[in-house]
């Protein structure tokens, strides 16, 4: 009986405190019938700024990749970020741009000189114009643009490893950076002190020629000044715009000398040095592994270069295990004795140390030099002769391992060029072409000049004219 009193009287209090509520009397002011504020929450943190979209395109505008791809001839619509501009002349500008994808070479762009002032580094245009290549040069010429909002600048893309693969061609018209470059020519400013610079720099082995555009980059900056100083041996790092002149021509916008192939430890001759001591001193040189002729009986013979000339290393001391460590390129310091056999210079007795540092050097063309005196001064480099015409068949009968020895005429003079088995092994692709070789035959070779009372180049490749 409790039990259901009680439940009567609360459903009673339950049914009243409706009635009241559906009455609006609370007994609350209005002040306390306001809804309580909220407790305060963090703040928003600020979006992170968009990376900005440089491969994102409008519509009707070509992606790179469609850009890429397009007819020679045809009509381009590309978006693209302004990286420098070549020149301004008779409103027509020249322009490098670039997206994240790829980059685009705009040249004799329609342009006022007052557009020309707004296409700063980083501006976003719109481009309708027409795929041309001219001698390798991928390029959009009679173009017209659009400026549009936008900004984007692209790092300079590291190509080093990839000069002298096909894989550098996708990188035209970029701003590139290549590292470790060594002077082979120091720019030739004689005609005109304010003019283009083009300099001849070897990576790995090969030679490419860069240029400094006195538009791109003046003639009057400091990056001018300091490629006009750069010196044969000299170890470049730059930054530059990958054009194309049937190879890769790049255009410097920055360079920095980071050392040279022609410099010594303490104690150490300069190639100068070493040309000057005479005969049977003892002689110190630190120079580079170009290629080695053979080891055995723990002496090895190798040629050597620096950026000044090559040294010839006569049965040098040398285990088998390190003659593994002379690898093309190798920086080495030589302890021994100039001497001098039948006409060749070389180091005899002689000891190495491995050292760091790594150099290439490229063949060097010499084919005026032959009947000249200024041939000698070349010795044990690498070299180049092109237009070599074989003056007899080569004579292999006797024995078909054995090292090979080519007449052949040029420059209205005969000579002898050989194919040491234990330089080009005589199970190469070069040993069967020039065991080939026919009176009449035009070739170019690459050779270790070696001296034999009389020039007697020794060949590690041979490309004979085609017809």
């Amino acid at each position: 009986m409790k039990k259901i009193f009680a439940l009567v009287l609360t459903l009673c209090m339950v049914l009243a405190l409706c009635a009241c509520g559906a009455q609006g009397v609370t007994g609350l002011t209005p002040e306390e019938m306001a809804p309580s504020e909220p407790a305060a929450a963090e703040p928003a943190a600020e979006p992170a700024p968009a990376a900005p979209e440089a491969s994102g395109k409008s519509e009707g505008v070509m992606t790179y990749a469609q850009y890429a791809a397009a007819e020679l001839d045809s009509e381009v619509v590309i978006e693209a970020f302004v990286q420098a501009k070549e020149s301004w002349w008779a409103d027509k500008a020249t322009v490098y741009a670039q997206d994240e994808d790829g980059a685009y070479f705009l040249y004799d762009m329609a342009c006022s000189e007052e557009d020309y002032a707004k296409l700063v580094p980083g501006q976003k245009i719109k481009v309708t114009g027409y795929k041309s290549e001219w001698s390798g040069q991928v390029e959009i010429v009679d173009g017209s643009f659009e400026l549009e909002e936008g900004n984007y600048i692209a790092p300079a893309a590291d190509v080093t490893a990839l000069f002298g693969s096909n894989d550098l061609v996708a990188h035209m018209s970029q701003l590139i950076s290549v590292r470790g470059l060594v002077c082979e020519a120091q720019p030739d400013q004689e005609w005109d002190a304010s003019s283009d610079l083009y300099l001849s720099f070897s990576l790995n082995g090969d030679a490419y020629t860069f240029t400094l555009r006195r538009y791109l980059t003046g003639n009057d900056s400091d990056t001018y000044a300091q490629v006009k100083e750069i010196k044969p041996g000299d170890i470049v790092d730059v930054e530059a715009f990958l054009y194309w002149y049937n190879e890769p021509q790049a255009r410097i916008v920055s360079a920095a000398v980071t050392g040279s192939v022609n410099d010594k430890s303490e104690g150490v001759m300069t190639f100068a040095d070493y040309d000057a001591a005479a005969l049977d001193s003892e002689v110190v040189v630190e120079t580079y592994v170009q290629a080695k002729e053979g080891w055995w009986a723990d002496k090895a013979t190798v040629y050597t270069q620096d950026g000044e000339g090559g040294y010839f290393l006569y049965d040098m001391a040398c285990s088998e295990e390190e003659y593994d460590k002379l690898v093309l390129g190798q920086k080495i310091k030589v302890t021994g004795y100039k001497s001098e056999w039948s006409g060749q210079v070389e180091i005899v007795d002689a000891s190495f140390e491995i050292e760091d540092g790594s150099y290439i050097a490229p063949a060097l063309d010499v084919t005026e030099l032959f009947g000249t005196d200024e041939l000698i001064g070349c010795m044990s480099r690498l070299i180049r002769v092109k237009g070599l015409e074989i003056a007899e068949d080569v004579d292999s009968e006797w024995d078909a391992s054995a090292d090979l020895y080519i007449t052949a005429k040029l420059n209205d003079q005969t000579y002898t060029f050989t194919l040491r088995r234990y330089l080009t092994g005589n199970d190469s692709e070069t040993y069967e072409q020039v065991k080939d070789l026919k009176a009449g035959d035009i070739v170019d070779v690459e050779a270790f000049l070696y001296w034999y009372n009389e020039p007697q180049a020794r060949i590690v490749s041979a490309v004979k004219a085609e017809g």
